[in-house]
């Protein structure tokens, strides 16, 4: 063959390999990619079109058959799905980053300090901060309104202890408030001591500080989202589940979204009250490509830490406390059979062992008959033997492993031994619900989802304690808690065919690590932080 007519020939085949090639958005090479798919599999490549993955597997198979002006060697990096928080309060965290952070403070005198360092930079008219957490102290007794009078007699105080279900304030939010006591409260407790409020406020007496604090700007309010979806994103978080929001504040989120201001995408439980439930439930699902409207979060009662975690039993710590239901049972069933009537989801709050008997009882009434509704139970943190079996019935348990490794230094003071086997117990929730959703709830605790992947795999702190691990019967493998950040949290919200695992068809929701998580030591999980965030293929970290 004459050479003219040899590179004639070479030009033609290579010409036409070329057009067999679909031209795509990116192409991702050299990678583990861990796909989270039925079979778990890993492949090496993928290829993303209008933010889609289009097609996943060896990098030969995507190169072949794909090419594109943004092709990223990965240089043997390691590819997870996006990071799910399957609770968390994002908005709440977004405006606690405007007010004094309190978490991590060892004494009320740390607290004022705080107070007094950031009010000397803003100036402000009326203080809010949140955080505290007496169990940290050295004297672990609740603050009183007397050391906030003595160093702010005339400025309102409100600070938020780090469950959201305790309030410490001044005189002055108690005068402007009109908390005296003779104020009732219903579900929830004005602690008085000596004839007096002391300012501390457990659950629902709160609303009645809450009404008096000043709501922040729209322009705070946006301000808050973006810092807040910054922080996300630095994590690899790609979609959070914000357990109680307003509708002005979701539509704000709406709007910010639709603007392409903000990207993060948000699973959204409405507050559930009679003006929400009649908006909602008129409206109907409200779904785009980043906001799922399709839920509403109710509270069954408080916090374990301040108390207000319903108990069968007293408290093991405090034998005339038993806590108490923030909801009433028949506000509980009317709310429940509303929704099951509807095609909305039902997230309620259960810490204590009777909040949640009630709560899974309320439940198997309100869906009898009703199939693939995954309503859920937020925290199912203290369970009777007996109740485990309800979560065979489709009720979801949404969990937080780092509930357990923050609460177990006092966690068997409040409930005892033969109480406490039962709590945090996510392996046997794990068997009988089938799936478990994994967050954080953050503000609560930190945002960081690898403390999340730690502390359920090695049940230890950030510092490796206890050696042997805490409880480690109610350890889940790696797989499983991989499953519980990604697949099964987007189930839970009705969102698997969408995220959740790495698959063609799916969003090109993921995140790139230096090392892999599912092998590196206990301990090195700790300090991973992503290289990289994409969402819907477009790199946002």
């Amino acid at each position: 063959m004459k050479p003219y007519i040899l590179i004639l020939a070479l030009f033609t085949l290579v010409s036409c390999l070329k057009k067999d090639k679909a031209t795509v958005d990116c192409i991702i090479t050299d990678a583990t990619i861990y796909t989270v798919n039925k079979t778990f599999d890993t492949a090496t490549a993928m290829a993303i079109s209008d933010g889609e993955i289009v097609a996943i597997g060896t990098n030969e198979e995507i190169i072949n058959k794909f090419e594109s002006t943004n092709t990223i060697n990965a240089k043997g990096k390691f590819i997870y799905p996006g990071l799910i928080d399957a609770h968390c309060h994002f908005y709440g965290y977004g405006l606690n980053l405007q007010e004094v952070d309190l978490r991590g403070t060892k004494s009320m005198k740390e607290v004022i300090s705080r107070i007094q360092a950031f009010q000397k930079k803003k100036n402000l008219k009326f203080i809010v901060g949140n955080g505290w957490d007496q169990n940290d102290w050295e004297v672990k007794e609740f603050p009183s309104k007397a050391i906030l009078d003595k160093y702010f007699p005339n400025i309102p105080v409100v600070l938020n202890r780090v469950d959201g279900h305790a309030i410490v304030v001044n005189s002055k939010v108690l005068s402007l408030a009109n908390i005296t006591k003779d104020t009732k409260a219903i579900g929830g407790q004005i602690e008085i001591v000596n004839g007096e409020p002391t300012g501390i406020l457990i659950d629902n007496p709160m609303e009645l500080v809450f009404n008096i604090i000043p709501k922040p700007s729209r322009k705070t309010q946006i301000t808050a989202l973006l810092d807040a979806e910054k922080i996300m994103f630095d994590y690899g978080l790609t979609t959070v589940n914000d357990a109680g929001l307003d509708p002005q504040v979701i539509d704000l989120i709406d709007s910010l979204q639709k603007a392409k201001v903000m990207k993060l995408n948000v699973y959204a439980m409405v507050t559930v009250n009679q003006k929400n439930m009649d908006l909602y439930l008129k409206k109907g699902i409200y779904k785009t490509d980043n906001l799922d409207v399709r839920s509403f979060k109710m509270y069954g009662d408080g916090a374990l830490g301040s108390r207000g975690a319903c108990m069968h039993k007293p408290y093991s710590d405090s034998p005339e406390q038993f806590g108490a239901l923030i909801t009433p049972i028949p506000d509980m069933k009317m709310i429940a059979n509303r929704i099951a009537a509807s095609n909305f989801q039902l997230n309620t709050h259960a810490i204590g062992d009777s909040a949640n008997t009630v709560i899974l009882k309320v439940y198997k009434a309100a869906l009898e008959g009703k199939k693939d509704r995954r309503w859920k139970i937020e925290h199912a943190q203290v369970v009777q033997e007996a109740d485990f079996d309800y979560f065979k019935l489709g009720i979801i348990p949404s969990v937080q492993p780092t509930h357990a490794t923050s609460d177990m230094y006092w966690a068997g003071q409040r409930l005892g031994k033969e109480r406490l086997k039962n709590a945090y117990a996510y392996k046997k929730l794990l068997q009988k619900a089938g799936v478990i959703a994994l967050g954080t709830d953050f503000p609560v605790e930190e945002v960081n989802p690898m403390l999340t992947f730690h502390a359920a795999v090695a049940r230890k702190d950030s510092k490796g304690y206890p050696r042997d691990g805490f409880q480690m019967e109610n350890a889940l493998t790696r797989e499983e808690t991989l499953k519980g950040m990604t697949i099964w949290a987007a189930y839970s919200n009705f969102e698997e065919k969408e995220k959740g695992s790495l698959e063609v068809g799916k969003w090109a929701d993921f995140v790139m690590y230096d090392k892999d998580i599912m092998k590196i030591e206990d301990s090195a999980i700790l300090g991973m932080k992503p290289v990289n965030t994409y969402l819907k293929g477009i790199k946002v970290k």
